[in-house]
């Protein structure tokens, strides 16, 4: 059976093509949409068919997207697909990921200098010849050679594209012969933003068994290594996944040892050899008494420490922190009262006020900040002043229904270069919010971004920086500028950072969380919500908060809307 994730790779892939061929950008967003909506729903599409269920029901799937999903399930892919193949070479795909390069540049090297591959490029770009290229320059030849010549990186993908496979994974063992324990170990476990594999710890009377029960699950295209209480696999979609089953005394160390890091595991084994003690995944020794190993908390108490939560263990302080007894109580994802950065179909979302509200209030929320593109972004269908005052008005009057819940009028507005504002400061002074964003100009020398930043928060109406860095994890860099300026500005300010919560994004990452918290700036975790479905991301920046050590205070949103307002309006001028 063909998953989700598969289609969804698929329709990339078609958004891709399209791109190249500059399709109309609305079609290309369609396909990315519908890519998104396929990875993030909780049943597998191939399933709904079977049993009859119409896929154009699916929010922002119309009839056309719903044929080639059922075209996809039915035999693996779809007339578009193939004659978009066929029409353009698969190297120039490849292009698209080298930083620098985008469709249209892409496709003028096609046209120009016929470069269909990562190599020819590379070898356009050593023989000088990209720079002769209109629009190109020897400064854009040189970023394009860089990373062309860079060694391969390990093949990661983002955890969230690994969920659903895992959550598979784990029920399929949950259900197995004699599984008392069942967890996900690794950089999956320790929440980082992509994985390279997915490592899994189980306890049972007796390995072999589920070990078996484990290389039959309907995913597994592969199995690599196999033996009586471990097993190596291989997904369909190349995702590796290695299980072990071990004794129940020895789950908790087990779990510690393959949850890592590596780092955080040198570390508490040299402490460990400071108390004359051995730690492995099997346990704490004191010779060959067993001290410890049933818990993760039992580990680290032989070890003279509290609990160290997964996300903690990079090594980065967190074993002289707990021994201090100054660890912060973390970030859960029950603390966020509310959301404030999500769009409505009056921009580029997929579904309407009235949705988005009742999908944040079925989210457990409390409060949503409505906060659609500006007019400079027209790809998005940006909101001009009037069509925002007309939003505005329908957000009282659907407030005027509400019980226990409120919506908040704001904006995500463009940062143009110059630091300026898309709307003007009438428009904004209306409002509730101002969530202002870097769109386009990525590129700018580290001094002049630093600049344009600077020149945005010290305009009179200014609540949050989104995405502040604007990076696409493993498509696009994110801008550079002088984050500490920044941050020491928002602190003086008194405005917020946002960290975007779309698993694309993720951005602030965990180092810039840990500086805005050491700052005294807090950080407000917003969905970026598209569709209703989107609330779901929230978990994945709450994750990213635990890897910067937020706890509840450090986070704007985790305010109840008593405590929220009076922050958001020494923003607003």
């Amino acid at each position: 059976m063909i998953r989700n994730n598969q289609i969804a790779d698929l329709f990339d892939e078609i958004a891709d093509l399209l791109d190249l061929e500059q399709d109309n950008p609305f079609r290309i967003r369609a396909y990315r949409n519908a890519a998104r909506l396929l990875r993030g729903l909780q049943r597998e599409v191939a399933d709904m068919l079977a049993k009859g269920e119409k896929l154009d029901e699916l929010p922002g799937i119309g009839a056309d997207l719903a044929g080639k999903i059922q075209d996809v399930v039915e035999t693996g892919g779809t007339e578009l697909l193939y004659r978009l193949r066929r029409e353009l070479p698969h190297g120039l795909v490849e292009l698209l990921r080298v930083p620098g390069l985008g469709p249209k540049r892409a496709k003028l090297l096609h046209d120009q200098l016929h470069i269909a591959s990562l190599a020819g490029l590379r070898a356009a770009a050593q023989a000088g010849k990209l720079a002769k290229v209109k629009g190109l320059g020897a400064k854009t030849q040189a970023t394009i050679l860089a990373a062309t010549e860079a060694p391969p990186a390990e093949k990661r993908i983002l955890r969230w594209r690994a969920r659903p496979a895992v959550d598979s994974l784990l029920a399929h063992l949950k259900a197995g012969p004699g599984v008392k324990q069942v967890a996900t170990a690794g950089s999956y476990r320790r929440a980082r933003e992509t994985v390279g594999d997915i490592d899994i710890v189980a306890t049972a009377a007796d390995g072999a068994k589920v070990i078996a029960h484990f290389i039959a699950h309907e995913d597994v295209g592969k199995v690599l290594a196999q033996g009586g209480t471990r097993a190596t696999v291989l997904l369909r979609d190349g995702l590796q996944v290695d299980l072990r089953v071990v004794a129940e005394e020895s789950f908790g160390a087990a779990l510690v040892y393959f949850t890592g890091s590596k780092a955080h595991n040198i570390a508490i084994r040299r402490l460990a050899q400071q108390r004359k003690l051995k730690i492995n995944e099997y346990g704490v020794f004191r010779g060959e008494k067993r001290l410890a190993g049933a818990t993760e908390a039992s580990v680290y108490k032989a070890l003279g420490l509290p609990f160290i939560a997964p996300e903690l263990r990079e090594d980065r302080g967190e074993i002289a922190a707990a021994a201090a007894r100054t660890l912060p109580e973390l970030l859960e994802r029950a603390d966020l009262k509310g959301d404030l950065h999500c769009h409505t179909k009056a921009s580029d979302g997929q579904n309407s006020l009235e949705e988005m509200v009742a999908a944040a209030r079925a989210a457990g929320l409390r409060y949503l900040a409505i906060t659609e593109h500006s007019q400079r972004l027209t790809v998005a269908h940006g909101l001009d002043r009037k069509r925002l005052q007309r939003q505005s008005a329908q957000i009282d009057k659907l407030n005027a229904r509400l019980r226990d819940f409120r919506i908040l009028k704001g904006i995500e507005v463009d940062i143009l270069e110059d630091g300026k504002l898309d709307l003007p400061d009438e428009a904004l002074g209306e409002l509730d919010l101002v969530v202002a964003a870097i769109h386009g100009h990525f590129d700018l020398a580290p001094e002049k971004q630093t600049k344009r930043l600077l020149r945005a928060m010290e305009r009179p109406h200014f609540s949050i920086l989104a995405h502040p860095t604007s990076r696409l994890i493993g498509a696009r860099e994110g801008c550079r500028f002088d984050m500490e300026r920044v941050i020491k500005a928002a602190a003086e300010r008194g405005c917020f950072l946002e960290l975007n919560a779309q698993p694309e994004r993720l951005d602030l990452n965990e180092v810039h969380c840990q500086a805005a918290r050491a700052a005294g700036v807090l950080v407000a975790i917003g969905s970026d919500a598209h569709r209703t479905a989107d609330f779901d991301f929230l978990g994945y920046g709450v994750g990213q908060a635990r890897r910067g050590w937020l706890a509840a205070d450090d986070v704007l949103n985790a305010r109840p809307l008593s405590r929220l307002l009076p922050l958001l309006k020494r923003t607003m001028g």
